[in-house]
């Protein structure tokens, strides 16, 4: 939680106003890739995939031969997975409800 305080700021607030006004995934892909470098962009959907990999309980050298994510950004991922606020965990739950109910 020690990192909640520093990221909320107003621009942050401004910035993650902006991502839920967003309609679809062509709408992500125009603003983030404005708004992100294509390395930066592909830094979160790696670490995205890591995330996903973990909890469905593959090795760090499947996800790394998979990603080809580090070591340490698998740690890293892994640490929010256990230890973080839950947000990996939330998404992946709401993303599990939103394919249940499209079959």
């Amino acid at each position: 939680m020690r990192m909640s305080k520093k990221i909320r700021t107003e621009a942050v607030d401004a910035l993650f106003e902006a991502v839920m006004c967003l309609e679809n995934k062509e709408e992500c892909y125009l603003f983030f890739e404005d708004v992100c470098t294509v390395n930066e962009l592909l830094s979160l959907s790696q670490r995205f995939e890591v995330a996903r990999m973990l909890t469905e309980k593959k090795t760090y050298l499947e996800i790394a031969e998979k990603t080809g994510a580090s070591t340490a950004t698998i740690s890293r991922v892994n640490r929010s997975l256990n230890y973080g606020n839950d947000g990996y965990a939330m998404v992946f739950e709401r993303l599990k409800e939103r394919q249940d109910g499209e079959f």
